[in-house]
């Protein structure tokens, strides 16, 4: 059985979550990598830290084991969270316009409110750039 996870479950923390097109690929790993090198002054700031990709649940078993991620992924197979979070749409991959995950990061107060949302972020220096954002050192 997968991690399951609940809004109410997160009330009255600070959540960041970020979507990402697929476990294991190069761009995905280096920016789950550098989640899991940053999550130590990320929850010492009180943030807790969800990454969602369509993956199956085995595979994120296997991508959390292989690099040592020590923060939830969480399977998202019919896109529903990514659209309700407009973290699927229109993009260019390789100069062909197709659908997918739009790589993307929002981050909520301990109410729920969304407080920063980035879209198409580039996953190689995104972390440090959202840590920066976030005045966390």
């Amino acid at each position: 059985m997968g991690t399951r996870c609940r809004c109410t479950s997160l009330r009255g923390q600070k959540v960041i979550v970020y979507f990402y097109p697929a476990a294991m690929t190069p761009g995905c790993t280096t920016e789950a990598c550098d989640f899991r090198d940053s999550i130590g002054s990320l929850e010492g700031a009180g943030y807790t830290v969800l990454g969602i990709s369509r993956d199956t649940e085995e595979k994120l078993r296997e991508f959390r084991e292989r690099d040592g991620l020590t923060f939830p992924l969480l399977s998202d197979p019919d896109h529903a969270v990514h659209d309700a979070y407009g973290a699927w749409g229109k993009k260019m991959n390789y100069g062909k316009e197709i659908e997918g995950v739009l790589r993307s990061t929002f981050v909520m107060d301990a109410e729920g409110t969304i407080t920063l949302a980035q879209y198409n972020v580039k996953a190689t220096g995104h972390v440090a750039r959202l840590r920066a954002a976030l005045g966390v050192d």
